[in-house]
């Protein structure tokens, strides 16, 4: 192989290698709430063993919340009882199935509910659906650089 042609299959590989897997749902995330389209909180979703999982940043309270309020709605018997939201693991133990996530959890801290968890990435965005029996909802959040 010329020594230019070695150069160029060098430099591709550089390039290809450098860029953000399509499919990469790990990183920083602002969640935005389905109800109301309003951004909720920034989480960071990473990589532990095989597993994804995530947890909160940082909250974009309304007038009148607390800034840093703590989970009373959570199941009492639950770890995440009582302890603070900020820094919280609200995804656990999301396994890679295909092009998606799924088989752990996702908390929604402010009514204390956990629910079945799938995540999937739809162009630049992730969607997170929780499901709870054969009802569900789906957020869309918005990576953040």
């Amino acid at each position: 192989m010329s020594m230019r042609r070695y150069f160029f299959v060098l430099c591709c590989l550089f390039f290809w290698q450098s860029l953000p897997a399509q499919d990469d749902v790990t990183g920083l995330w602002k969640t935005i709430d389905d109800e109301t389209g309003e951004a909720k909180s920034v989480v960071r979703i990473y990589e532990a063993g095989k597993n994804i999982h995530g947890e909160i940043v940082s909250l974009f309270p309304t007038p009148g919340q607390p800034e840093d309020p703590v989970c009373d709605e959570c199941p009492e018997e639950d770890d995440r009882y009582g302890q603070k939201i900020i820094g919280m693991e609200i995804i656990r133990d999301m396994k890679k199935d295909g092009d998606e996530y799924s088989g752990g959890t996702v908390l929604k801290p402010d009514e204390g509910k956990i629910f079945k968890c799938r995540i999937w990435r739809d162009g630049e965005d992730l969607k997170v659906r929780g499901y709870w029996g054969i009802f569900y909802r789906t957020q869309t959040w918005k990576r953040i650089e």
